[in-house]
């Protein structure tokens, strides 16, 4: 492998003609290019130029060693070409893990757009609420809600996961509308019934900071958001949303908010960060995607 510096000056030599003329072309001194071909010749125990006053001439030996250097110069270029090309036009294939609801409500609906700005750019969407991990589960990307990203990790901040509990108008109009979260309990609730602890909500006022927990029932539990929205228009109770999901509904007036006072806090609640490997050589195709998540994620959700 030391050798192959030497091989390069040698290719340079033969197409310049001289050692002068090369070493002017390698921005140094004929004396140091000679040493370099002197030294070549010794490691490989053959003679690859004679050397005359006016020019050099190959032996049969460097014609040879000429040839396979040379294609060796020309696979040394092709690498620093495809180098160029990838770190210049974002292509291949990202993989990119979210949180289920997350990744449906935010990401999905942008990726035809995505793909047609980047034609030479794939995506996989893998959604799941489960840990993940850059390495062992192969992926580019992971999107996490968290106030306190991984120190080893790269993060980009996305903008920050509130969540809402909602009902019909129907409903409240019916069973009267939750002036405190202890209310919750005597109500008809849409939760997650995921794990263990999903009936109890947590709530933190947004001005007097005072803290509760309530235990909440019903006669209806799903993981799914649109599955819960779903069960809010149709009246089965008030249920517990990522602010991202309902903000349609919200808009339309076909949910009302309840408990606006008060924070609701989950798992899921904080900080929306895109993580990668801290790279300073990012691919493009990871670099095209962060930003154009940034682009229209962060503007419509502030």
């Amino acid at each position: 492998m030391g050798l192959l510096p030497y091989m390069a000056v040698f290719v340079k030599v033969v197409e310049a003609g001289s050692f002068s003329a090369a070493a002017e072309q390698l921005d140094t001194t004929a004396s140091s290019v000679s040493r370099q071909i002197a030294s070549l010749e010794k490691a490989l125990a053959v003679k690859l130029l004679e050397r005359t006053t006016r020019r050099l001439k190959l032996t049969a030996a460097g014609t040879e060693a000429f040839a396979h250097c040379s294609e060796m110069i020309r696979s040394a270029q092709s690498v620093l070409d495809l180098a160029e090309r990838i770190n210049t036009a974002p292509q291949g294939l990202v993989k990119i893990s979210a949180p289920r609801a997350w990744g449906k409500v935010l990401i999905a609906p942008h990726i035809e757009e995505f793909l047609q700005r980047y034609p030479q750019v794939d995506i996989q969407l893998r959604l799941t609420d489960r840990p993940v991990d850059l390495i062992s589960d192969d992926v580019d990307l992971i999107v996490r809600i968290t106030d306190r990203p991984p120190e080893n990790l790269a993060a980009r901040p996305l903008f920050r996961v509130n969540h809402v509990l909602c009902a019909s108008a129907d409903y409240l109009r019916d069973n009267g509308c939750p002036q405190h979260p202890a209310d919750l309990a005597q109500h008809s609730c849409i939760y997650l019934g995921e794990v263990a602890g999903d009936d109890i909500w947590k709530f933190r006022h947004l001005q007097t900071r005072e803290c509760i927990s309530v235990k909440v029932r019903g006669r209806y539990a799903t993981n799914h958001s649109k599955a819960r929205l779903e069960g809010v228009l149709s009246h089965l109770g008030i249920g517990c949303f990522p602010r991202f999901a309902v903000r349609d509904a919200l808009a339309a007036g076909i949910v009302t908010e309840v408990l606006s006072d008060w924070d609701y806090m989950n798992a899921y609640y904080g900080m929306s960060w895109i993580l990668y490997h801290p790279d300073r050589f990012l691919p493009p195709k990871c670099r095209a995607l962060i930003d154009f998540l940034v682009e229209k994620i962060v503007s419509d959700n502030t």
